[in-house]
């Protein structure tokens, strides 16, 4: 406890002498609908600023961020930070119904929020409905200092890796949703294009032009609705540095695997012949067959400097990708990354538990309502849950969870989400994939309260209902260390032994392993209320989230502070 006390004194000190020298960032975003070409139609979809994906964010830690949010769109909204810890500015957060209720159209909200103990990659979108399909961009966090822990790149280039759906993706959502259908994306794209390998969009492929013996900053993003991606570049290998915005021990690798909602800082030198490579992106997909999720490609080309006209005529070269179901290759890459110790902002593991949790993530069922026609699996919907708790949000409530909160509102939420499922049973086993007791789970808003400072440890355990799935849990306000992960049931006696209480690395969002399990660990030391949730788009409006109320601290400076006088009323 010692040893916590006084990182959190440093990490206090350092904090003061950031904002003592801290810029003020301000920009002004307009989310309004744009019609663009894709895939030979033209669609209307929701932008920021006109741009998809949406600006680049720069800011230097410490600085204060002032974003100006007018909303134009027909469609009410949100802005989620994703990944910033919004330390002591838990109203600027942004999930709807969890930290404020939604900024309605033709209304404004001013986003503040200071930008503190991190850098790196992370990014924004929206959190309100299913907009983040076209509402979204990078954040980059430069260091103060300007110095990284890595020799300095040539340049810095995001990479933002997302997906389409070929109509009005609210609409498509609306339908899917009322019928309990599920409707796979169209084309995956990079930095909003899906490249020459999808009808009408040749002219429609990134292009990254290279020196020959530079080395570029790939800040990387997965913004997908849905997938996890493999991403590669013919003939070249990448060098991680960070990911989610905490720096980890160089790792080399020729593919990065990437979780909806993840980032990655990667640095990649341009070694090989003056020439043309692609760059390519394709799913990695367990417990679904092929018409259930989006089995494309997406591709950009990478062109040297040099590459001369008389050359133009040859094909890229085209990485060879992995199947989709390639856990092996998954598993190698999330297994192999370690912290960056003495990095910084680098903190160790707390090693005395306050909080045990064991949770467990299911797909489930919702029975159809009478008179409705359902296309769901057994002529149901489709659901999903923590600890066999279905979440909802507190729509019509009057209020957001986290104002019920701070003015003590009852009736919007309660806090008695269990620290462990109802029945333990065998989680991972194929023999309860149909097991009948467990699918239809509870719908509930229920949160997990707790002391400010308290350490929390939870268990993540998949399940195998309906099928195995890859889940990116986030959470937010906080990144936790990842202290093991494995498949099959989580065994403490077996497993605990496994535990990296040195050089775990640190991130915002886990991809909790297909059939299996991972333990990960935080201080709950920023009072508020914070989000957890799968990133997979479907499994977030199935109810696969909870949310932890933490406690404000003894003092002024440790409280949540009152709202801003124009948070969005509901």
């Amino acid at each position: 406890m010692k040893l916590l006390a006084f990182w959190f004194a440093l990490a206090s000190a350092l904090l003061l002498f950031s904002l003592a020298s801290a810029a003020t960032v301000e920009h002004t975003f307009t989310v309004q609908n744009k019609i663009i070409k894709r895939l030979c139609n033209e669609r209307e979809i929701v932008t920021v600023n006109g741009l998809f994906p949406g600006p680049k964010l720069e800011v230097r830690e410490g600085d204060a961020v002032i974003i100006h949010v007018v909303n134009n769109s027909p469609y009410n909204i949100t802005i989620h930070w994703h990944g910033v810890f919004q330390l002591f500015t838990a109203w600027a957060d942004g999930p709807e119904y969890i930290t404020q209720c939604p900024i309605g159209p033709q209304h404004s909200y001013t986003y503040r929020f200071n930008v503190v103990q991190q850098e790196g990659t992370v990014w924004w979108h929206a959190h309100a409905s299913v907009l983040r399909a076209t509402v979204h961009g990078a954040l980059i966090i430069y260091p103060r200092s300007g110095k990284y822990p890595f020799p300095k790149p040539y340049k810095e280039v995001p990479i933002i890796l997302g997906d389409w759906y070929d109509g009005n993706v609210v609409d498509i959502y609306d339908y899917t949703l009322a019928v309990g259908a599920v409707r796979v994306s169209d084309a995956f794209t990079i930095n909003g294009l899906p490249g020459d390998l999808f009808n009408c969009s040749k002219q429609q492929t990134f292009k990254l032009k290279l020196r020959q013996g530079k080395t570029y900053l790939l800040r990387m993003v997965n913004a997908a609705f849905n997938n996890n991606l493999f991403f590669k570049i013919a003939n070249h290998k990448f060098t991680v540095v960070a990911m989610d915005a905490s720096y980890i021990e160089h790792y080399v690798t020729d593919i990065i695997t990437i979780s909806p909602g993840q980032t990655a800082d990667v640095l990649l030198k341009a070694d090989q012949p003056i020439g043309s490579y692609y760059m390519a992106a394709s799913p990695y997909v367990v417990g679904q067959p092929s018409p259930l999720f989006d089995n494309t490609t997406t591709r950009g080309i990478v062109v040297y400097e040099g590459h001369t006209s008389s050359l133009r005529d040859s094909k890229p070269i085209m990485p060879i990708l992995p199947p989709f179901n390639a856990t092996q290759v998954a598993n190698k890459f999330f297994t192999n990354i370690t912290s960056l110790v003495g990095a910084p902002h680098w903190v160790p593991v707390p090693l005395e538990v306050d909080e045990n949790m064991f949770m467990t993530i299911s797909i489930n069922l919702e029975r159809c309502s009478k008179n409705a026609t359902c296309l769901g699996l057994f002529q149901q919907k489709f659901s999903a849950s923590l600890n066999n708790e279905s979440f909802v949000h507190p729509v019509g409530k009057g209020f957001s969870m986290m104002e019920a909160s701070f003015y003590n509102v009852s009736g919007v939420y309660t806090t008695d989400f269990p620290d462990y499922p109802p029945v333990a049973f065998d989680y991972t086993s194929p023999k309860n994939a149909l097991d009948f007791g467990r699918m239809y789970p509870s719908k509930s808003t229920k949160v997990k309260k707790l002391k400010f400072n308290s350490t929390v440890e939870i268990v993540f355990q998949n399940t195998g209902i309906l099928n195995p799935q890859s889940h990116p849990m986030h959470l937010h306000g906080f990144s936790f260390h990842i202290l093991a992960q494995g498949f099959g049931n989580y065994n403490a006696t077996r497993d605990r032994v496994k535990y990296n209480l040195v050089n775990p690395q640190i991130r915002n969002t886990i991809a909790v392993p297909a059939g299996g399990w991972a333990v990960v660990r935080f201080q709950a030391n920023n009072p508020g209320m914070w989000f957890v949730h799968c990133h997979v788009e479907d499994h977030t409006l199935w109810g696969l989230n909870m949310a932890f109320e933490v406690e404000s601290g003894p003092t002024a400076s440790t409280s949540l502070p009152p709202p801003p006088p124009d948070l969005p009323k509901c």
